[in-house]
C-alpha cells in the first residue's frame, strides 16, 4: 500500500459523501480522479483489505432490534453453516474463533421474534442444534475508526 491507498482508507472510514458519485467527490477532495480512487478502492477489496463499504445504522433507532448469536459446529459442517449464516440479510458479521463455541455472528431483524425463527432455519437447514441467541442487555458503542 501506498500513501493513496491509507488516504482512501482513512478518508471512506467516515463522513461518505452521499451523492450520485461519492467517489468523485473523494477524488476531488484527495487531488486525484474518480476513475484512480475506484481503482485503488477494487484491489483493495480483492486483496482483502477492504471488507465492505456501506452505512451503519443503530437498528433500535430505525425499529429493528439486533443480538449476538455463536454456535458450536462440527468442523464437517464449517462451511455449510457459515455459508447458511451467510445467506441471511441480517447477518452483518460472522467469525470463527478458537473455542467450543466456534462460529460468532451479529443477527439484525425486525423483532427478536423474527430472529428467533431465522436461527431455528438455521438449525435445521445445517443440522446445527447448539446456536445461542444473546441479546445485549447494555450497549456501549465505540467508533471503530483505524488510522493507516
Amino acid at each position: 500500500m501506498d500513501q493513496l491507498d491509507k488516504t482512501i482508507l482513512n478518508r471512506i472510514q467516515t463522513r461518505f459523501p452521499l451523492t450520485p458519485r461519492p467517489f468523485a467527490s473523494i477524488a476531488r477532495e484527495l487531488g486525484t480522479t474518480e476513475a484512480r480512487v475506484l481503482k485503488r478502492v477494487s484491489r483493495l477489496k480483492e486483496k482483502g483489505i477492504i471488507r465492505r463499504i456501506g452505512g451503519n445504522f443503530v437498528p433500535g433507532k430505525v425499529g429493528f432490534v439486533s443480538t449476538l448469536c455463536t454456535a458450536r459446529v462440527p468442523e464437517e459442517k464449517l462451511e455449510l453453516f457459515a455459508r447458511t449464516v451467510n445467506g441471511f440479510p441480517g447477518v452483518t458479521h460472522n467469525y470463527l474463533r478458537e473455542n467450543s463455541f466456534n462460529v460468532w455472528f451479529t443477527f439484525i431483524a425486525p423483532s427478536m421474534a423474527v430472529i428467533r425463527e431465522n436461527l431455528a432455519r438455521i438449525a435445521e437447514k445445517t443440522g446445527v442444534e447448539r446456536i445461542l441467541n444473546l441479546p445485549a442487555t447494555h450497549v456501549f458503542k465505540i467508533k471503530a475508526k483505524f488510522d493507516v
